[in-house]
């Protein structure tokens, strides 16, 4: 007789094993993405600093340049070519001695033209003056006449009522006398009121001749003068600089042909960059290293035009007697923004390229943690920290270039 033999159930076996199987593959991956991300790192490699409880005092340093504290520049006020140099770059000159002469045909042929049509009204003008004067003359000349054809007919009229009031002269003569006498008078008196309203007239006309002689003449005279401005003169005594003029070379009008320095006292010119340009303000004070002495300046003006991320600053020495400045000397300067302040702080390092001052690896024995952190201010030596570091504790202060993506360091001796 045959035996009946029951099959086995494989089914929960294989379950079993697929549910163990997806429970390590879990726990494996779980565990993957909760592991913190380390990096084994030579000790030689890393930079470790300390924090501090110290001093802080928001202050920055920046190069400053001597410079003269007046200048002016040489500009050419009439164009044209360079046709002699009579100074080198360097020189001391006085005012009003010859630099260079330029040339220029065109111009001073135009300048010629201009000067003869000048002189001509001139002369147009003191010929119209001349008619004016002899027309004046022409009437005082009539009116002498008339005065003498009034004074005879009154002599007449004199003479001839006498010789009719004693019944001499007859009736009709003296009547002829009569009329003769009151036609002078009368014409005398018409000639002098026109020869005044005349002369009125001739005077007002004159007048504004003489005046647009006048203008005329100093026209003239700026018209000459231009002429002269071919040649380039020192505006004033000092020390000329950047004067390379090129025999031959054609200059334009209003160009820049070299600076005069007035050797008469010095101060610093800075070139800062922009993100100071809030923090520097006119008034305040800083301290240079002049030949091992501190030397104090002052912030005499902030100039906020931006160029190329950069502005410039203009300081003074608050005594500078007995220094013995020369233009072109370069100074550190450190300028302070603010009192000291007691805060916790660390050292400079370049960690903060990478981490935008927003955490840190912290070390602790022979690994260094991720902590996030907070950065108030800095200065050329120090952050301030405003979170996240207690004083005492160490922390990695170099480059992060390799660990921005790593929580934790392996600090390897």
């Amino acid at each position: 007789m045959d035996t009946v033999i029951n099959r086995k159930n494989n089914k929960k076996k294989y379950l079993a094993i697929a549910v163990a199987a997806f429970v390590v593959l879990g726990f494996g991956a779980y565990s993957m993405i909760t592991k913190k991300r380390t990096l084994n790192v030579k000790k030689e490699e890393i930079s470790i600093k300390s924090v501090e409880e110290n001093f802080f005092e928001d202050f920055m340093v920046f190069q400053a340049k001597v410079e003269p504290m007046n200048s002016i520049l040489v500009n050419i006020v009439e164009g044209g070519s360079v046709q002699e140099i009579f100074v080198s770059n360097g020189d001391m000159v006085i005012q009003g001695q010859p630099l260079a002469r330029l040339y220029n045909p065109n111009t001073e042929l135009n300048y010629m033209q201009q000067e003869t049509a000048i002189i001509e009204q001139i002369n147009n003008l003191n010929k119209a003056k001349l008619d004016l004067r002899n027309q004046e003359l022409n009437l005082s000349k009539d009116l002498i006449t008339i005065e003498h054809d009034y004074q005879d007919s009154k002599n007449l009229y004199d003479l001839n009522k006498k010789l009719f009031d004693q019944e001499i002269l007859a009736k009709n003569e003296w009547e002829k006398t009569q009329e003769n006498f009151r036609f002078q008078k009368e014409r005398m008196n018409i000639i002098k009121q026109s020869v005044t309203k005349e002369k009125q007239a001739n005077q007002i006309q004159i007048g504004q001749l003489n005046q647009s002689i006048s203008i005329m003449e100093k026209s003239l005279g700026i018209l000459r003068n231009n002429k002269k401005n071919f040649l380039i003169v020192a505006p004033l005594s000092g020390r000329l600089s950047s004067f390379e003029p090129v025999l031959g070379q054609t200059y334009q009008q209003g160009q820049t042909l070299g600076k005069i320095d007035v050797m008469k006292g010095y101060k610093l010119m800075a070139d800062v960059d922009e993100f100071y340009l809030s923090k520097v303000l006119q008034g305040q004070k800083g301290i240079v290293d002049f030949n091992g002495k501190e030397v104090e300046v002052t912030i005499a003006k902030v100039i906020p035009e931006v160029k190329n991320g950069r502005f410039l600053v203009e300081l003074n020495f608050v005594n500078a007697g007995n220094l013995d400045l020369r233009q072109g000397l370069s100074f550190a300067v450190r300028l302070t923004l603010s009192e000291k302040i007691k805060s916790i702080v660390i050292p400079k390092g370049s960690f903060n390229q990478e981490t935008a001052g927003k955490w840190i690896f912290v070390v602790n024995g022979d690994k260094a943690e991720r902590r996030a952190i907070e950065i108030s201010r800095e200065n050329p030596l120090y952050f301030e920290i405003a979170k996240g570091l207690k004083p005492g504790e160490k922390v990695v202060t170099s480059s992060y270039q390799d660990y921005k993506d790593v929580e934790i360091l392996n600090i390897e001796n």
